[in-house]
């Protein structure tokens, strides 16, 4: 299954919801999983972003409807990225 990186930055609407209720961040997880896409890794960090997470998805489609779903609820922003392995990409490279 491909893998994605999705940074995500909190709205003041955002921060708001996982000051009152941290627990939250779990629950999106889940919702993610019903649209089919599963959560592998996640990290809050320091920085321009609030978390990073790594996720696995059948499909661009998927990953584009789980960023506009949850944007759309305006309490983060996130963007969207494939990500190629280092091995598959070194033999994606040295094919002719």
């Amino acid at each position: 299954m491909p893998t994605y990186i999705l940074l995500s930055t909190l709205t003041a609407e955002g921060r708001k919801t996982i000051k009152e209720k941290p627990e939250r961040i779990l629950e999106v997880n889940k919702e993610i999983e019903a649209f089919g896409a599963k959560v592998v890794s996640q990290y809050s960090v320091l920085g321009t972003y609030d978390f990073v997470n790594v996720v696995d998805a059948p499909s661009n489609e998927t990953i584009t409807r789980v960023s506009v779903e949850l944007g759309s609820r305006g309490t983060v922003h996130i963007i969207s990225m494939p990500a190629i392995p280092v091995d598959k990409f070194i033999t994606m490279i040295k094919k002719k």
